[in-house]
């Protein structure tokens, strides 16, 4: 028994001198030879874990309240258009032949209980026969308010006996990139098609600095047959109306576009109120700032609008906006691209004052400006002074555009084509005249040049002439 103790006590005894070596000793090194390679200062890096709430996806991706608020306001709209086929030669020449009805759709958007939708231009142009169906299979027969080419807006009326199911407007100034939509329409003739997706970018501008435009793009899928649908956002909101898509084949590859729900509503409210859409301009011609001009003017950034031209007697004139000037913000809204300006300008009216912040050598300034009336401006061509024709001219006369003579700067073109003040020129070189932007180019006579003008006179003739 002694000796079984005595070796259970040397046992203890070599264990615990074992143990303050090991201490002392042996980890003490090892320590020493961490923290020779341990850097002397430490990254922080910011986090934020929450053990007790972890998801994969944001807490509003439920779809079903926006889908089920929207899908019955989205109707299908349907384009006749009746032609003559000539099936011989005698009845081309003496415009005969079988009629053919051709049909074409899209998808348009109820804003009222009482059967106001908004499509787009391009769904119902050329109609002899627009016909609207509903969610519920109801069809009504529907007749054209008033569209706006620019813009391809349209605004249709039903009538129909009950109330209709609608989508109010929402702010398409407060969207947001990355923020959750859904594209509410057609395709295909696929009655009620709801898709998902996200804004992908706002002002987007599809024709460079010329364009009027300034659209949200979404990766939403959209296809042919999606054009004047619903883009909502998940409160069931209208902020879009779904215009285009960019492709190679015709259909959906990632991007669409839609005309913002602020411009769609202003242009309604015109055409409801004034029976035309009012055209407010600026009075400025110029581009985005490019590395060009911030390099001239020693720039810090390529944000803003760079004026390179001002209208005389425009509201931009009259307020001293100069040549050189850069649009940085108007009113609340930056200035980072010219498609920024001119969607800002297509939410407004006429008359109405903005407040401009300008860079001028390199110190910003303030300046309110009034907006002009688009109808007010003039252009040269030809030696003539001309301005856009008004929608009731367009009515009286019966044509598709043009643009009206107001002042004649050479008795040639008096003498050799009787023009006259009150003229209108519908085409040049058998292209339609929509506006005076169509004459950027024909600012004087190039007799290099032949000429092919359409032109209506003040008692409504109209002949063609060859002008060298």
């Amino acid at each position: 028994m002694k000796e079984i103790l005595k070796i259970t006590l040397f046992s203890i005894l070599g264990g615990t001198i074992s143990l303050v070596g090991y201490k002392n000793f042996i980890e003490r090194e090892h320590k020493q030879e961490v923290s020779a390679v341990t850097p002397t200062t430490s990254l922080s890096i910011p986090v934020n874990y929450n053990s007790t709430k972890i998801s994969t996806f944001p807490e509003n991706t439920d779809f079903t309240i926006a889908a089920e608020k929207t899908i019955h306001a989205v109707v299908h709209v349907t384009n006749t258009t009746t032609y003559t086929q000539p099936r011989n030669i005698f009845e081309y020449y003496n415009n005969q032949g079988e009629q053919i009805q051709k049909g074409s759709t899209g998808s348009g958007v109820v804003i009222s209980e009482d059967g106001y939708i908004v499509t787009n231009n391009h769904v119902i142009d050329n109609a002899d026969e627009l016909t609207v169906t509903l969610n519920n299979q109801k069809s009504y027969k529907a007749r054209v308010i008033g569209f706006d080419k620019k813009s391809d807006i349209a605004l249709l009326k039903i009538e129909a006996k009950e109330k209709l199911a609608y989508i109010p407007f929402g702010d398409s100034d407060n969207v947001k990139i990355g923020e959750w939509v859904l594209a509410v329409g057609n395709p295909y003739n696929l009655n009620s098609t709801v898709t998902a997706g996200i804004i992908s970018a706002k002002s987007r501008d599809l024709d460079g600095d010329d364009n009027i435009q300034s659209y949200l793009q979404t990766d939403a899928v959209v296809n042919p047959g999606n054009s004047g649908g619903a883009l909502v956002n998940t409160r069931g909101e209208l902020i879009g109306i779904n215009t285009a898509i960019s492709s190679k084949t015709g259909s959906y590859i990632g991007y669409s576009f839609a005309v913002p729900s602020n411009t769609t509503k202003k242009i309604v409210e015109d055409i409801l109120e004034y029976g035309n859409v009012q055209q407010a301009i600026l009075g400025v011609r110029g581009y985005g700032v490019n590395n060009n001009v911030a390099n001239k003017l020693e720039l810090k950034d390529t944000q803003g609008y760079y004026i390179s031209g001002v209208d005389p007697n425009s509201g931009a004139a009259k307020a001293g906006l100069l040549t050189g000037d850069i649009i940085k913000q108007i009113d609340d809204t930056k200035i980072i691209k010219s498609s920024d300006l001119t969607g800002f300008l297509s939410t407004k009216r006429p008359e109405n004052t903005i407040v401009i912040t300008i860079l001028r050598n390199r110190k910003l300034k303030i300046i309110p400006v009034t907006l002009s009336d688009k109808s007010i401006l003039t252009q040269k061509a030809f030696d003539l002074d001309l301005k856009n024709l008004t929608n009731q001219e367009i009515d009286v006369l019966d044509i598709k555009s043009g643009v009206k003579v107001v002042a004649i700067n050479n008795d040639f073109i008096t003498q050799k084509l009787g023009i006259t003040k009150g003229c209108i020129i519908i085409k040049i070189n058998e292209k339609d005249i929509e506006s005076i932007d169509d004459l950027k180019e024909l600012k004087s006579l190039d007799f290099k040049n032949l000429y092919h003008l359409e032109v209506i006179y003040k008692n409504g003739d109209s002949k063609n002439w060859w002008l060298r």
